[in-house]
């Protein structure tokens, strides 16, 4: 069991087209590091069986979300923390010139790609 890791050079590319680096787990959660390029949008998701919550430490941007009639735009800067309910539609974009990153809480631990389900976008990747 890994009990203490650097933040890695490489990453993963998210489902949704995001940056991730993994950092650890534990049997109930795990934690990771997200970067999205400046100017950059996401695919939109839902995920299956999953919960996040997300803590910006760098950047800007937007992050659009939707659960049943709930349906929200929320600004992205250092010091905002938003939740990623199971099953909520989402997508989120990078403003400005300087990347998006959060650090994201994932209840469980990421199960795998086919976790995250592709739903109909909010922004185009043109906005």
């Amino acid at each position: 069991m890994d009990w203490t890791r650097r933040l890695p050079d490489d990453f993963v590319l998210a489902p949704d087209g995001s940056e991730v680096r993994p950092l650890l787990d534990l049997g109930r959660g795990g934690l990771g590091h997200c970067q999205l390029p400046p100017g950059a949008v996401s695919l939109a998701v839902r995920h299956k069986t999953i919960e996040e919550i997300w803590y910006v430490i760098d950047g800007r941007g937007q992050l659009w979300r939707k659960l049943a009639e709930f349906e929200e735009v929320v600004d992205l800067a250092p010091g905002v923390c938003v939740t990623i309910p199971t099953g909520a539609h989402f997508q989120f974009r990078g403003r400005g010139d300087k990347a998006l990153t959060f650090i994201m809480a994932t209840m469980p631990p990421w199960p795998g790609a086919d976790e995250a389900v592709r739903v109909p976008d909010h922004w185009s990747a043109a906005e």
